[in-house]
């Protein structure tokens, strides 16, 4: 029987329409409209597409948005320089800042430097270690995003072995993270994986839920899922004008319970909690502005 098809983009139509209702009661209550800003570096073509969909996201769901593009040219002083005065700006209540950026730019250092009130990407040391010690403040996108879709297809994760494939800062840390913590849609046992893994297959066929974040097309094959499994793929790849994920998704899809496709599948969620983790930051810094001074 062919794996439920775990449709993304319908979750995420519905997390708008809901998060749409609640800007409009804090725009009331506040007479405040939750501002997301965004920050482009260079002309990489995924980039400007995902800064695109992130902008008309926003504009649904009545969040305010405006996008600062730079030149590839743009020198780390100068990029830190912009950061700084969105930090100050009070209008501005999530900073983010597109991934990649051009190498002469380090990005940790880039990153380091957001407020971590408005670090609505969750890259921030500080609210990493509030997500490590289990009292985020916010909770990183795509992890909460792939989070979010188990929960709403009633997939058991109280107990389930969780196989995470990548340990990047994006993903596969955090999303280990928040599925091993105590909580809803967590209390999982939990293995990452990652370049170095040894018998790798024997390790992914043992899990009830594979999270596919490695970054690679279709690595994940057939023989590699527990018939009956929950696949989550994460990856987003260009091939040939194709957008493929990290797993073959026809031959996986025709042994697992259920799958996320790609497209529709974790990327329209990325986004819905990118817009729920603006609000929150909104909410917080007028409940405490003075938060936000010597940041």
């Amino acid at each position: 029987m062919p794996a439920h098809l775990i449709d993304g983009k319908a979750i995420a139509a519905s997390i708008r329409e809901r998060l749409k209702f609640d800007v409009d009661s804090f725009r009331l209550a506040t007479n405040r409209t939750p501002k997301l800003t965004a920050v482009l570096v260079g002309n990489d073509p995924s980039s400007q597409v995902y800064v695109r969909n992130k902008e008309q996201a926003c504009a649904k769901a009545g969040i305010a948005s405006d996008i600062h593009r730079l030149a590839g040219s743009t020198t780390q002083a100068e990029l830190l320089a912009l950061i700084a005065g969105l930090n100050a700006d009070p209008c501005v209540h999530g900073i983010l800042v597109q991934l990649p950026l051009p190498k002469h730019i380090h990005e940790t250092t880039v990153l380091d430097a957001i407020n971590p009130l408005k670090d609505v990407d969750c890259f921030h040391p500080e609210n990493v270690g509030l997500l490590t010690q289990g009292r985020p403040r916010f909770l990183p996108c795509t992890p909460h995003g792939v989070q979010v879709l188990l929960r709403e297809s009633g997939v058991a994760v109280d107990g389930a072995h969780v196989v995470v494939l990548g340990r990047s800062e994006i993903v596969g840390k955090p999303i280990s993270l928040m599925l091993v913590q105590k909580g809803e849609t967590a209390n999982a046992t939990v293995t990452i994986c990652h370049s170095r893994t040894k018998r790798l297959p024997e390790i992914t066929r043992s899990a009830d839920i594979l999270i596919a974040a490695i970054g690679k097309p279709e690595f994940v094959t057939a023989e590699m899922v527990k018939p009956g499994a929950i696949v989550i793929d994460v990856g987003i790849n260009r091939v040939d004008d194709r957008l493929i994920g990290d797993v073959a998704f026809g031959p996986v899809s025709a042994i697992a319970s259920a799958i996320t496709p790609v497209p529709g599948g974790v990327g329209p969620m990325t986004i819905a909690m990118l817009l729920e983790n603006t609000l929150a930051a909104a909410k917080l810094q007028s409940v405490a502005p003075a938060l936000l001074v010597n940041r």
